[in-house]
């Protein structure tokens, strides 16, 4: 009897072509969609499995979708070990990436076709090549720091403690981030007013330019008073306050101008009384200390005794700025002010430190809300003769060198006399808050000149002797704008403090850096703190001091 044939049962689709309906067996089967450009052509080629052809056509066929190891990848249910789609890096017989080996061969040709020269010698281009392989590695070791891993890790975080205890009855009513700081501008602020001019400076003696690591100076010790009166003690200020309704002495507002640089905790003072606002320093505070190193990557100790601490050294630097100040100058002619010094006492035999001092007023304007009218007491330090022999005001200040191995930096002495720019950019990169201090500062006073002199230890294990290396000379302007100081964010900065604090009630307040965060704080204080014992109650003589009684 002949075998039957039993057609299948084919399903009709009335309404187009294709099933209408899903088998059984092919429930909850994934969907393996497929874009336009896959070639459906062929499901496999077994002619060129094993052939060196299989590696160009192997993924002639492949789908756009799923690849990778997704999940509409298909694996075998019975076989554990047999896998359709192999996601696993190739690699060659010593177990290395290929595409490591690939890249190479791009890089090393890429060199040789930017030379465009196939006669070149050989050795020349793997030199080059050597040259970018030394570049990745480089920075390869550079992610490898920053990331902290391995041996060469960084330091950890330096918890501080702040520049004046935070009492239990301070009220913080605000807090600043550097962030936000840095986002503010104030842009037309006119040029200011001179108020009052008074003290007498010394001209500054040229034959220190000549001063290099071959041709140095000892620098010696000055026997010279410097006076640092805080806003409330000036007695020029005490006359001056019907003029304006901010006071203030250059080296606060430098400090809350630059503020967002800083990285060690400060304070200031605020009083204010009725219209007006005074912003003042504490009588022991080392508001007045230079900072080393506050902005380098591996700060000094603040917890460590010994000259090397945080504390020696701004101590050594602050001598060191004094004495290099006085050093330069020549001694006898002096240029004079309308007004004499107004701290110099009758009683007082030593001799006075070379300092100008120039009372400015700034009127600071923002949209419809009032005016800020800013009394600033500024310094000049010296005075530079021209070449038409106008008198040129100018600033001078001291970079210390204190023991190279610490900061694992080279010697001053071997670097200074050919790159001068580099020992430079390496200041500003460890002191960048006080340098941006020292400009703001010059710029206030309308120095139009900014002298940095070089000082280092003579034994690097002793404060007792410094020498002098060199000197260096900018324009305020622009090395301001070298160092990416804008003055317009600097006044946004003050005049958002300022208001912060003239939208409050009367009283006394605290700014203070945090010690340990990018921000400042501002605290409200009962009206005696920080008074001595025996002194008076500062609200009880206010109006005395503004001349309302």
């Amino acid at each position: 009897m002949a075998a039957r044939f039993i057609p299948p049962e084919i399903p009709d689709n009335p309404n187009g072509w294709g099933p209408y309906s899903v088998p059984n067996e092919f429930q909850e089967i994934p969907y393996q969609p497929f874009a336009k450009s896959d070639r459906l052509g062929k499901v496999t080629d077994w002619n060129a499995v094993g052939t060196s052809q299989d590696k160009k056509t192997k993924d002639k066929y492949a789908a756009h979708f799923g690849a990778g190891g997704s999940a509409y990848s298909y694996y075998h249910d019975q076989d554990d070990t047999f896998k359709l789609v192999d996601t696993n890096t190739r690699k060659d017989k010593h177990g290395h990436r290929r595409y490591m080996y690939n890249r190479q061969r791009y890089n090393r040709r890429q060199v040789y076709n930017t030379h465009g020269n196939r006669d070149r010698p050989l050795t020349i281009i793997n030199l080059q090549f050597s040259l970018l392989r030394d570049n990745r590695q480089r920075k390869k070791q550079k992610h490898y720091y920053s990331y902290g891993r391995g041996h060469h890790q960084q330091p950890q975080a330096k918890h501080r403690t702040a520049s004046v205890e935070v009492l239990y009855n301070w009220k913080e009513f605000d807090e600043i981030s550097f962030a936000q700081l840095s986002k503010l501008n104030l842009p037309d602020v006119g040029q200011p007013e001179d108020l009052y001019c008074c003290g007498s400076m010394e001209y500054y003696d040229k034959s220190y330019d000549r001063v290099n690591v071959r041709n140095e100076k000892p620098l010696l010790p000055v026997n010279r008073t410097f006076h640092k009166v805080t806003t409330t003690d000036d007695p020029i200020i005490r006359k001056l306050t019907s003029k304006g309704n901010v006071f203030a002495t250059d080296a606060i507002i430098a400090t809350l101008m630059t503020c967002s640089r800083s990285v060690y905790p400060w304070d200031i003072v605020a009083h204010r009384v009725r219209d007006k606002l005074f912003l003042d320093k504490r009588d022991d505070s080392g508001f007045d200390l230079l900072t080393v190193n506050e902005t380098s990557y591996d700060p000094p100790p603040d917890d460590e005794d010994g000259i090397n601490s945080a504390q020696s050294l701004a101590l050594e630097a602050t001598i060191i700025n004094q004495h290099f100040s006085q050093q330069v100058l020549k001694k006898g002619e002096r240029f004079e002010f309308d007004k004499p010094n107004p701290f110099v006492q009758e009683e007082e035999d030593s001799d006075v430190a070379s300092v100008g001092y120039r009372y400015r007023k700034w009127v600071l304007k923002k949209d419809d809300a009032a005016a800020i009218e800013l009394i600033v007491r500024c310094e000049h330090d010296a005075v530079w003769v021209t070449a038409s022999s106008e008198p040129t005001f100018m600033n001078i200040k001291a970079l210390n060198e204190y023991d190279p191995q610490v900061i694992k930096a080279e010697y001053w002495r071997k670097k200074l006399d050919t790159q001068r720019g580099a020992v430079l950019a390496a200041e500003l990169k460890n002191n960048s808050y006080k340098l941006t201090k020292w400009t703001a500062s010059a710029i206030l006073a309308g120095s139009q000149i900014l002298k940095f002199g070089y000082v280092s230890r003579v034994n690097p294990a002793s404060t007792s002797k410094h020498v002098v290396l060199g000197t260096q000379q900018y324009s305020s302007v622009e090395f301001a704008s070298q160092i990416n100081l804008q003055m317009d964010n600097a006044w946004g900065i003050l005049r958002v403090i300022i208001d912060t604090l003239m939208s409050y009630s009367e009283g006394k307040y605290v700014i203070l850096k945090d010690p340990n965060k990018p921000m400042i704080r501002l605290y409200s204080v009962p009206e005696n703190t920080f008074e001595d014992e025996d002194g008076d109650d500062y609200s009880e003589n206010e109006g005395k001091f503004l001349g309302y009684n």
